[in-house]
């Protein structure tokens, strides 16, 4: 008997998993949207649902259960090629998706208890029952006179050309009295069955059908034994009824006359696994779920195991013969087992903790190999050295388990584009590129909301109407374009549309209008273009429910910001636009480049910094801003003493770290560098948020704390100055030709 904790616990399990298979749904939905016709589609439509439903049942959420049942029963219609798969019926079954993941979210973990908004599900259950009556098809079961027969010899083995019993499968199927009940149709199955080949004989086996007076309407009581002519595999033949194994008895006998191609193909299996259950799924003659079924029935069988061939005959599953020749191959070749790779959910919070573990170590073990350095103990040194090395490993492969794919948020973005096209009536198509790039989870998490107004924005004011994209040339269907790629130690996400591209001139007359540059000021074309980022900037004419009011592409900077990332945009206006982002590939712990001014040490970024220089302190000055020309270009620069109005150093020498972010660069004054080093970001506290420049805070391993510079808000106050100075980018310090 489960306690309330451990019935908890597996409440909790199924909600994760009903998010899952919701997820599985929509996926599936969306690219039936774009190829109606994809049978693989729907079936894993029909079985992300049918299990939904089921596992509701167990928890006896009889409002889900119930929902899901006529999404269910409507999806058999499609799946039956009773009802055709439109984009309103899409549309509708997105609408109840949506419905259901709220139903989901609202589970009492606690308590068991669903509720149910009853006005909008009665709504859905409306629309839905629009949908009941199938639509006019042609009979699967009837096809053209001039089509080849299923049984024509083309295939792996070959088919009695005559088709009588002899090619073809038979298949022995026992409903249980609960099939009805659960909403499924024994009919159903045999019509989806012709579309595998022709029934030669279907015969209703009805012994235990009980008087009428006895009878229940609800109770399935026959049985069904079919010989099908068809080139499908037993495992074909087999889904057919996969969604109703567990209201049947299923048995599926080959055709006598393929017996000895089945032998033969044992016979030339490779010695990989020898297992008899692998040998007979790899010949055909047994499927999966039928070796679930009879390793279930062995262990049943215990303490007298029974071996495993002998159940599968006895069961009808396979033929003796067949079991002696698979007894046979394995006997002739040593035994292999391959190792099968399993993963296992863990909270996002124990990863957490686990990361932060490891960062305490990066702190302690520096801090040892400190001590020992300056004890001059060489063996203390060199047994620090390779505690280091053990805990970088460590440090890599727990970052490695917090790193997931991008392409499950990018596949989010299916749907997005599908509702907000469709409300604006363009024609857009989303095309997804390196889904497979691994990111850590919270940087994941966290970006959700920034691509999500990226690709509203492209979809309303990129992306041009189907008569505007024609008058200019273009295909009447636009072109979004999610890519992801690994850069330099970062990480790229770019969000492409071929559409109208930024209006350079609109947007720097906007800006002037508004007091954000002086009309004389001369702006680069990026500078112009990242202006598109200040807080209720918008050159749209007139507000909609999607943009238009200003809000949105300063929150997008300034989650990136939070991220320790940047974002730059290419546009060519009437070609399009792309917005790059780059970000680091984790926000726990980073490789730093160690810097300080007087006794205050601060943390750049190492995947930041490209150079470091030397110049005389006479030649920079005082001035917190300024330029050099470096390699015939303008490096702008900026005093971080003056800039954190720290006491001014007495050094002679001043170092410059240049650092870049994206396609600029700039350069730190500052006055010692101090080398690489693993740090651990801290978050600063609610008192000292408020300054600029610091990202956050991280502890030496001396124990003095040193303060993560926040580059991206560095480039920010360069990029203030300039337009404060009308743009001028004049050198005013001498010319450095250094690397």
């Amino acid at each position: 008997m489960l306690n309330g904790e451990q019935w908890s616990q597996l409440l909790r399990g199924f909600i994760d998993e009903a998010g899952d298979l919701i997820k599985q749904a929509e996926e599936y939905l969306l690219q039936l949207d774009q190829t109606p016709e994809d049978e693989d589609a729907v079936n894993g439509l029909f079985r992300a649902m049918h299990t939904l439903k089921g596992s509701a049942g167990l928890f006896s959420l009889t409002p889900l259960v119930s929902f899901t049942h006529h999404l269910e029963s409507l999806l058999m219609s499609v799946r039956d090629s009773q009802r055709k798969l439109e984009p309103a019926l899409v549309s509708l079954m997105l609408r109840c998706l949506d419905e259901i993941a709220t139903m989901v979210a609202l589970i009492d973990v606690d308590s068991g208890e669903l509720p149910v908004d009853e006005t909008h599900q009665n709504e859905l259950l409306a629309a839905l029952a629009a949908y009941g009556a199938p639509a006019s098809v042609e009979p699967a079961a009837a096809p053209a006179a001039s089509s080849p027969r299923p049984c024509a010899q083309r295939g792996a083995f070959e088919r009695c050309a005559g088709c009588d019993a002899d090619g073809a499968w038979h298949i022995s199927l026992r409903f249980e009295a609960d099939l009805l009940r659960n909403g499924f149709d024994p009919a159903s199955f045999v019509r989806y069955l012709t579309r595998l080949g022709d029934i030669l004989r279907l015969e209703v086996i009805d012994e235990a059908l009980p008087s009428l007076a006895e009878m229940d309407p609800e109770s399935c009581y026959i049985g069904l034994e079919i010989d099908l002519c068809s080139e499908a595999s037993k495992a074909e033949i087999e889904e057919v009824f996969e969604f109703i194994h567990d209201f049947c008895t299923l048995r599926i006998l080959p055709p006598h006359s393929a017996q000895e191609d089945y032998l033969r193909l044992i016979q030339e299996l490779p010695e990989t696994d020898q297992r008899i259950g692998s040998m007979l799924i790899a010949s055909g003659l047994l499927t999966e779920h039928e070796l679930n079924q009879g390793l279930a029935l062995q262990a049943q069988a215990e303490p007298e195991k029974a071996p495993l061939g002998s159940v599968l005959v006895e069961e009808g599953m396979v033929a003796p013969q067949v079991v002696n020749a698979a007894l046979a191959k394995q006997q002739s070749v040593r035994e292999k087992r391959s190792q099968e790779s399993t993963q296992i959910r863990v909270a996002a919070h124990k990863l957490d903790e686990l990361i932060n573990l490891v960062g305490e170590l990066v702190i302690s073990a520096a801090g040892a190999q400190l001590r020992a350095q300056a004890h001059g103990d060489a063996g203390c040194v060199e047994s620090t050295q390779t505690v280091n090395q053990h805990v970088e490993q460590i440090r890599e492969a727990a970052l490695k388990l917090r790193m997931i794919e991008i392409g499950d948020t990018f596949n989010r973005f299916h749907r997005v584009v599908r509702d907000v096209s469709q409300q604006l009536g363009k024609d857009i198509r989303l095309q997804i590129r390196g889904a497979d790039t691994e990111l850590d989870k919270s940087v994941i998490d966290k970006l959700a909301d920034p691509l999500t107004h990226l690709v509203r924005n492209a979809i309303d004011h990129g992306i041009e109407s189907a008569e505007q994209r024609l008058a200019a040339g273009k295909p009447a269907e636009g072109q979004l374009q999610l890519n992801a790629y690994h850069e330099s130690g970062m990480i790229v996400i770019e969000v492409t549309d071929d559409g109208r591209g930024l209006n350079t001139e609109r947007i720097r007359q906007k800006a002037i209008d508004r007091g954000l540059i002086d009309a004389q000021a001369n702006l680069a074309e990026p500078d112009i273009h990242a202006l598109v980022f200040a807080a209720g900037f918008s050159t749209a004419d007139s507000v909609s429910d999607l943009s238009g009011r200003g809000v949105g592409m300063d929150v997008v900077r300034s989650v990136i910001d939070g991220l320790r990332g940047n974002i730059e945009i290419d546009s060519v206006l009437g070609a399009g636009c792309t917005f790059r982002i780059r970000l680091p590939l984790t926000l726990a712990i980073i490789d730093g480049f160690l810097i300080s001014l007087g006794d205050e040490y601060f943390v750049v970024p190492l995947d930041m910094v490209t150079e470091c220089l030397e110049m005389d302190a006479e030649q920079l000055g005082d001035s917190t801003y300024g330029y050099l020309t470096l390699r015939g270009k303008p490096l702008p620069c900026i005093s971080l003493a003056a800039h954190f109005d720290l006491p001014a150093s007495r050094s002679k020498r001043r170092n410059i770290v240049v650092v870049n972010l994206g396609r600029q660069q700039a350069g730190l004054v500052v006055d010692h560098l101090h080398g690489e080093l693993q740090t651990v970001i801290k978050p600063l506290g609610l008192l000292f948020q408020h300054l600029q420049g610091i990202g956050g805070s991280t502890i030496l391993g001396s124990g003095q704390v040193a303060l993560i510079l926040d580059i991206p808000s560095l480039f920010r106050h360069l990029q203030n100055h300039v337009e404060a100075n009308g743009g001028d980018r004049r050198p005013s310090h001498p010319h450095i030709s250094g690397s």
